[in-house]
């Protein structure tokens, strides 16, 4: 397992394995707005264009195949974390959510956790922080996670 950044090559098969997860364990709870609005962020030109951003982007390979894949947004923010669901329980989410880490210029990183996805975020070390929240379709719940100790 080798965790690497996106190349503009991959983002045909990034694509891929995001909406594989997130139609395997996020679609069933969401209204058509937010599946449309998530199949959006999660296209090759929604990636592509979140590229040219401050937006750390990193894949999971196995065997030559993207497996994984995380966004880090302006070394604050978990944007994405999906992993492909006939990987999946194999430490590939916990591989890249260590990489964020690592690349984090933040005391405390924040998430909006789909629903289904806390758990997983809480075994991470993430906390609740409000009430879970909508955004065009997107259901979501605020975690943060400190980093290091207040200053």
């Amino acid at each position: 397992m080798v965790v690497r950044t996106v190349l503009v090559a991959d983002l045909e098969q990034a694509s891929r394995v995001c909406m594989a997860a997130f139609m395997g364990a996020v679609a069933d709870s969401l209204t058509p707005l937010g599946i449309e609005t998530f199949s959006r962020i999660a296209s090759v030109e929604g990636f592509r264009a979140r590229m040219a951003q401050d937006n750390l982007m990193l894949a999971c390979e196995q065997e030559g195949r993207i497996v994984g894949i995380a966004e880090l947004k302006e070394g604050r923010h978990v944007a994405m974390l999906f992993v492909d669901p006939a990987a999946q329980q194999r430490g590939i989410g916990k591989a890249l959510m260590a990489a964020m880490i690592e690349q984090a210029r933040v005391e405390v990183l924040t998430v909006s956790a789909s629903l289904s996805s806390v758990p997983a975020y809480e075994r991470y070390g993430f906390a609740c922080t409000a009430d879970p929240a909508e955004s065009s379709g997107l259901r979501y719940q605020p975690m943060e996670m400190r980093l290091t100790a207040p200053v």
